[in-house]
């Protein structure tokens, strides 16, 4: 009876950390750039159960249980989003494996997804709320006006013509070892210049994160949590009962 309460207990607190994961997916939903996260769950040890053996043998293994079930990780899926035309001269999509750098005033470099940019008061290219973007020499990138274009290496030009920089597209030997802030952001360490990716100018990398399935994950979690949640209920009175009958036996 212990054992089932010990389940249910872990169930209810895994079906929350998936919520909690999935709630976070759909608050992103339309972040440009936003990769989802993903939770994995696991069983802790196996608990094997034995025959007893005789003074000849050490018995014979008859079976496995788990007891409880508890976070494994959380981990990004970095699929490719889908690229939008936005129509504006600011935004930019990456196609392929790569970040844009963005250094906040503190002087700490995070790395996007997010390519809605703007100006700010100085003229440099800046993601706003966060941060100046960086160049491949790691340093601000000055435009002093939106009157311009990009080609897919990320060089940016003035409309009448006249190279004013390039877009600072950075990569990782591993992904994973990347650790995802809030709101899509990244910190990681041994960024290296892309050599593969492509920028798309006037275009927006959409979130990887699909709506209809993240509510339809929503809707199953929340409906085992309940489940788990009731019959947890049950189990407690359960043990409150044998534990009432065992004292009137005395």
């Amino acid at each position: 009876m212990f054992k089932g309460f010990y389940n249910l207990t872990s169930a209810m607190l895994t079906h929350q950390s998936n919520l909690n994961v999935v709630a976070n997916n759909l608050v992103n939903v339309s972040t440009a750039g936003y990769k989802q996260d993903r939770y994995t769950a696991t069983t802790f040890d196996d608990v094997m159960y034995a025959r007893v053996g005789t003074n000849f043998s050490e018995g014979q293994e008859i079976g496995r249980q788990s007891y409880i079930r508890a976070t494994s990780e959380i981990y990004t899926d970095y699929t490719q989003g889908t690229m939008e035309p936005t129509g504006l001269s600011l935004d930019f999509g990456i196609v392929g494996d790569g970040f844009f750098a963005v250094q906040n005033p503190d002087g700490e470099v995070y790395y996007t997804r997010m390519g809605n940019f703007t100006l700010d008061d100085d003229g440099y290219l800046c993601l706003p709320g966060f941060g100046q973007v960086l160049g491949p020499d790691q340093n601000p990138i000055y435009l002093g006006t939106d009157k311009i274009n990009c080609d897919k290496q990320g060089q940016i030009f003035y409309n009448e013509g006249g190279l004013i920089g390039r877009l600072g597209i950075y990569s990782f030997e591993d992904n994973g070892a990347l650790v995802h802030t809030d709101r899509g952001l990244f910190q990681g360490e041994n960024a290296e210049l892309s050599q593969d990716s492509e920028v798309w100018w006037s275009y927006l990398e959409r979130s990887n994160s699909d709506v209809v399935k993240q509510m339809t994950e929503m809707i199953t979690y929340q409906r085992a949590l309940q489940s788990a949640a009731q019959i947890s209920k049950m189990y407690d009175q359960l043990m409150s009962r044998a534990a009432t009958d065992v004292g009137r036996m005395q």
